[in-house]
């Protein structure tokens, strides 16, 4: 697929990976809508990129919200490609702790609903604006999700992150074969340890400790890496399918 010209939706595009995205897409001649929440610097991402961006705040698990955000993506014309990047973090439960107290049920479910029924919302909203596409390029859409290496190999106090984000990994395959008749693609990259506003939070010492943990390069990854891997994506119609690792050879640890 060529990437001048399209109409893109990125979610949790106001900072981190997102944003990292919207810069490389309008680089290339693209036209985004930010979705991210109405607590997020989205209105200040978009003014950023220009016109050739929009925000549009809403909870990747509303339907309505999302619903929005691709009709301001289909009046820049036929959705194209969609980069699904928002997300949050786990609660660092265990499941049980100390006091032998089973972890909370209402915190794991909840990052199950963004990470993973978020995810599923945006795939199938998206997947019925791009089946209405005249085939360019070979194809009707493509969808780039956001995983995790902890759908591999998830940490101590993890259980809620690591099942949402093994959830992604594991539809990537389906949706892929779903939606080939319709001339849609889907792939999922699983970063590792990324240098984003998530990752800042944390102590200079633990973010080098997390740096030279990497087998080569020894460095955190960036927004950069992940906009790089994601426009060569979209521009291959022959990947479809995969779960990429992000993440310069790195196998985490139990904790």
């Amino acid at each position: 697929m060529q990437i001048s010209g399209i109409s893109a939706l990125i979610t949790g595009g106001a900072s981190g990976l997102g944003l990292g995205t919207a810069r490389e897409l309008v680089a290339r001649g693209a036209k985004v809508v930010l979705l991210d929440l109405p607590s997020s610097p989205g209105d200040d991402a978009a003014k950023e990129l220009g016109d050739a961006a929009t925000f549009v705040a809403a909870d990747v698990a509303d339907t309505g919200g999302v619903e929005a955000a691709l009709d301001a993506a289909e009046a820049n014309g036929p959705l194209r490609a969609v980069v699904h990047c928002a997300g949050r973090g786990g609660d660092r439960l265990r499941i049980i702790d100390k006091e032998r107290n089973p972890g909370s049920l209402d915190s794991f479910n909840e990052v199950l609903r963004v990470n993973l029924t978020g995810t599923y919302n945006v795939l199938r909203l998206a997947a019925a604006r791009m089946s209405g596409n005249e085939i360019a390029d070979g194809e009707r859409g493509t969808v780039v999700l956001t995983a995790s290496v902890a759908a591999f190999e998830g940490q101590i106090g993890q259980t809620s992150y690591a099942a949402s984000k093994a959830g992604v990994r594991g539809i990537t395959i389906v949706a892929a074969r779903d939606l080939a008749s319709w001339g849609i693609r889907v792939n999922t990259i699983a970063p590792g340890t990324m240098d984003t506003p998530m990752l800042a939070r944390l102590r200079s010492d633990i973010r080098d400790g997390l740096a030279a943990s990497v087998p080569h390069p020894k460095r955190l990854g960036t927004a950069e890496d992940y906009a790089r891997l994601t426009t060569a994506i979209i521009e291959n119609e022959y990947l479809n399918g995969e779960v990429i690792r992000l993440d310069g050879a790195i196998r985490m640890a139990p904790r």
